[in-house]
């Protein structure tokens, strides 16, 4: 080894031994008299002294010539630091130098290496290897090293099995779109990157293999955001001979498990909501329940009193804002701003406060009796000091915009604390999604998703199969939907039947398909899975919003990596090789 010891493990128990070390320098301090120099590894970061009448001319003159991110190897002794740093773990000691080798020297980083850097995030996605130098990036990748270890470990506690599945796969419908990638063997044909690998895991089932895991890699070409990287990770899960209830309870255990070791917290038992309840009470289907401020509909309360907007809604609904009356004209125009921005939708906002003497004062006082506004306030359970905020539309549009606003105010209300954590299941959800556009139903989660025992008979009637419920189920923390899964068709009339329902012919679910309908014909055992989003439960835990933070390489939000320029342009013998040309169209 080229050295003796890391830059972050050094103490006073170790004064005066002579040690060696190695990695960047951080930043000097040249005093004239005495120079520092600050030595960073991945562990750390060490004082290198160097005084005038101590250490030699020669190398404190050696030492004077160092640049920011130069790397050295550094031999001397470890003595007590005079003026101590008790905000470092190293901040006792510091090495008295006696000899330094470059073994690189560096130029000039295009931004400063440190916690609190100077860089944007285009330069540091474009530089990433310097960005990773620094602490916070680090401590990330640490933190997504703990989650992927400790999930390891509980699930071979659990009898679960590691098995790899292949990268290079069949392309099918249904999901997001596919990444594709030539066969230069078999010409004019094309593999599948997979988008998770549920047919592997349900093969793998049918196989034997009662308890699957992997921490896989994932593809999706789909549009970008602060969650969401063209290829991402996940913990992906399978068990056979299982019913919804053996997959919840292990899989608590899994998310318990991670916040006792990593977190050091105890989240307990987690709460079950059901699909319909999510949807009525927060208007989406991952309910950050951090906070309340449930929906309250208001249909009942507030029409017949001659307001057109509220007469002509589908659905008049709101929220209690506690203790928010004192909002300003200028914040309730700021809201409601919000809430008609193109990607929310609402036409307007309607609000309410609750004065001190309980009256009720609106924004639409002139159609509202105070007797009237008294039944709003029993109807949000509104004390003094509260603010209502009410939005009215086409129901589905005005839950969705209502949910937007909802978690608005939470934020501005200080009710996300990041260093909060409330998880719970949402079940029940719906099978099948019908679309108006196409005419025809999707499946909610995926072909393979079983129905609700109790339900399957609602599949034979056009009226009633909108109304059968998935044997679904996903985990929500803090708003995010962490992970999902179902019990898994085995039976292979069911899931013809379903593929049928899903506007597919024979003819092509045998030819996307086949290969599982064919293994189910051997013995599928009953069985049923779930996958993590491992990306999203680091950042989670890392209290960040982006799960690009908890990648070491990502792309950007046009799907590029900058650093190494890609996607690229291949060469023209390649594509010849791949007997592929291209014509680039609608740019």
């Amino acid at each position: 080894m080229l050295r003796t010891h890391t830059c972050g493990e050094l103490r006073p128990e170790h004064i005066g031994l002579t040690v060696t070390l190695c990695g960047w320098v951080q930043r000097t301090r040249d005093k004239g008299g005495i120079l520092w120099v600050d030595l960073r590894d991945r562990y750390g970061i060490t004082q290198l002294a160097l005084e005038e009448g101590v250490e030699t001319a020669e190398v404190r003159e050696q030492a004077r010539q160092l640049g920011r991110e130069f790397v050295l190897s550094v031999t001397g002794k470890v003595s007590e630091r005079h003026s101590k740093n008790d905000k470092m773990p190293t901040g006792g000691i510091e090495i008295r130098v006696e000899s330094i080798t470059v073994l690189n020297p560096a130029k000039l980083p295009p931004f400063l290496i440190e916690d609190e850097t100077d860089g944007g995030d285009d330069l540091r996605m474009k530089y990433r290897y310097l960005d990773l130098r620094r602490n916070p990036v680090r401590q990330n990748l640490m933190l997504r090293h703990r989650v992927a270890q400790a999930t390891r470990r509980y699930l071979d506690g659990q009898q679960f099995i590691e098995v790899e599945t292949p990268v290079l796969i069949k392309s099918t419908p249904e999901g997001a779109r596919d990444f594709v990638v030539p066969s230069r063997m078999n010409a004019g044909e094309f593999y599948a990157l997979p988008q998770s690998p549920q047919t592997f895991k349900q093969l793998l089932m049918v196989s034997g293999f009662d308890r699957y895991f992997q921490i896989v890699k994932c593809f999706r070409d789909e549009d970008l955001r602060a969650d969401r990287q063209p290829e991402f990770t996940q913990i992906d899960c399978e068990m056979s001979f299982v019913e919804q209830e053996d997959i919840l309870s292990t899989f608590e255990g899994l998310v318990q498990y991670l916040f006792r070791k990593v977190k050091n917290l105890e989240i307990g038992t987690l709460p079950r909501m059901t699909y319909a309840d999510a949807m009525r009470y927060y208007g989406n289907d991952k309910p950050d329940t951090r906070f309340d401020m449930k929906f309250v509909e208001l249909n009942e309360v507030v029409k017949g009193h001659g307001f057109p907007v509220f007469e002509a809604a589908g659905l008049v609904v709101g929220i209690n804002a506690t203790g928010a009356a004192s909002y300003t004209r200028k914040q309730l125009d700021e809201l409601t701003e919000y809430v008609k921005r193109p990607q929310i939708g609402a036409t307007g906002l309607v609000y309410a406060r609750v004065e001190q003497d309980g009256s009720v004062k609106s924004s639409v006082d002139k159609f509202y009796s105070q007797e009237v506004l008294q039944q709003w306030k029993v109807a949000f359970n509104a004390q003094p000091g509260d603010l209502l905020l009410i939005l009215a539309g086409e129901p589905n549009k005005t839950r969705k915009a209502l949910s937007e606003l909802r978690l608005e105010m939470g934020q501005r209300l200080g009710l996300r604390d990041k260093d909060t954590f409330s998880a719970l299941w949402v079940v029940d959800f719906p099978l099948l999604e019908y679309n108006e556009e196409e005419g025809r139903y999707f499946a909610m989660h995926h072909p393979f998703t079983s129905p609700k025992p109790e339900d399957v008979a609602l599949l034979d009637s056009p009226e009633t199969i909108g109304e059968v419920r998935a044997n679904a189920y996903d985990m929500v923390i803090n708003g995010v939907e962490v992970g999902g899964g179902s019990i898994r068709i085995h039976d292979r009339a069911v899931q013809a039947r379903m593929f049928s329902l899903l506007g597919f012919s024979d003819e092509e679910a045998k030819a996307q398909f086949g290969f599982l309908l064919d293994a189910f014909e051997y013995g599928a055992p009953p069985h049923g899975g779930i996958a993590f989003g491992f990306d999203r439960l680091c950042s989670l835990f890392g209290g960040a919003d982006s799960i690009r933070d908890f990648i070491a390489f990502p792309k950007n939000n046009s799907g590029r990596d900058v650093m190494i320029d890609s996607p690229s342009p291949i060469s023209d013998a390649q594509l010849k090789e791949l007997s592929i040309a291209t014509a680039v169209v609608g740019k």
